[in-house]
């Protein structure tokens, strides 16, 4: 099978992405959180961190855009080729309110004519690969069989499936029975991404859907960044690697951001996610919560990675 890893606003960084390559790897291709191109034809600094080639050196990275305007997408895409990349995603899925209220991600979903119409745009001019990320529709998992005719009119290298309609957003069950459906429909390249939290996850999904090989994971493995490794046969998480990987991450972000306040603040995320490695501790995990500085944040780790017990998975129990 083959490992990618979802992009994840606000956290999976070049910064995130080069740390988790070194200390776990067992990751095909990083997809980048999007960028949203404008008519000003210029990346925003922030962006350019994300994109630059320096930031990825050594990992096979893929950008994200986010926009309903072909000749935006064909300006960053042609940019983005400047910059060595073979391959750029369209995101077809963020359900967030305000993107979809601008006709945006998932708000693409909701005209297929006009999703045609800009397909068509973008694959006649684009001189790069472009795979799309896409849920079912945006409010009946019925919209899909719509939206596939489209998809078929081109040369859609891989379509990434997250089988849930934008008004799931991530809190209603996956929809396995409208997945299989679609498989039958399309049969094109075929990405599975959703609800891949555990190694059994990952061997139960390939079980049912043998032809699908190419998984997409986010939150498990921001919760257990050994996911993949161990989905491939390899060994759990360790805790001396989980804590290179945090002592890595919290100096560059030190560095990057010259504010130990805000990188206490953006290893919070993150923690709210690894905590699920760890046995017991609330008392440690709401003083990682209440830490306002850096002195009282790393005490807080140092007691969790010295006496809190590792399990050999993230409990989603909860």
């Amino acid at each position: 099978m083959k490992f990618y890893f979802a992009p994840m606003e606000g956290i999976t960084g070049g910064e995130y992405r080069r740390a988790h390559h070194r200390w776990f790897g067992g990751i095909d291709t990083y997809y980048m959180p999007f960028i949203s191109p404008t008519k000003d034809r210029v990346f925003t600094p922030r962006e350019l961190r994300n994109v630059s080639p320096e930031a990825n050196r050594g990992i096979n990275a893929v950008p994200q855009l986010l926009t309903k305007d072909p000749e935006d997408f064909l300006w960053a895409a042609g940019a983005l080729k400047d910059m060595g990349y073979s391959e750029v995603n369209l995101n077809l899925g963020c359900p967030s309110g305000t993107v979809v209220a601008k006709g945006k991600g998932a708000g693409m979903l909701a005209d297929p004519e006009q999703l045609d119409r800009f397909l068509d745009r973008i694959y006649s001019g684009a001189e790069v690969s472009v795979t799309l990320k896409t849920r079912l529709g945006v409010n009946d998992p019925e919209e899909f069989h719509t939206l596939l005719e489209v998809f078929r009119k081109y040369p859609v290298p891989l379509l990434i499936i997250h089988p849930r309609v934008r008004k799931d957003y991530y809190r209603e069950p996956i929809r396995m029975g409208d997945f299989a459906a679609a498989l039958e429909e399309y049969h094109g390249p075929v990405c599975y991404n959703g609800g891949l939290v555990r190694a059994e996850d990952c061997e139960a999904l390939h079980k049912k859907f043998p032809n699908v090989d190419q998984l997409m994971i986010g939150q498990g493995l921001l919760a257990d960044p050994a996911l993949a490794r161990q989905a491939a046969g390899g060994e759990p998480v360790h805790r001396e690697e989980l804590r290179g990987m945090h002592d890595e991450l919290f100096q560059v972000y030190l560095q990057n951001f010259n504010s130990a306040r805000n990188t206490v603040f953006h290893m919070k995320e993150l923690w709210s996610y690894q905590r699920r490695l760890f046995e017991g501790g609330d008392k440690l995990f709401k003083q990682i919560k209440k830490a306002q500085d850096a002195a009282a944040y790393l005490s807080a780790v140092d007691a969790i990675f010295h006496d809190l017990p590792l399990r050999r998975e993230a409990d989603w129990s909860e």
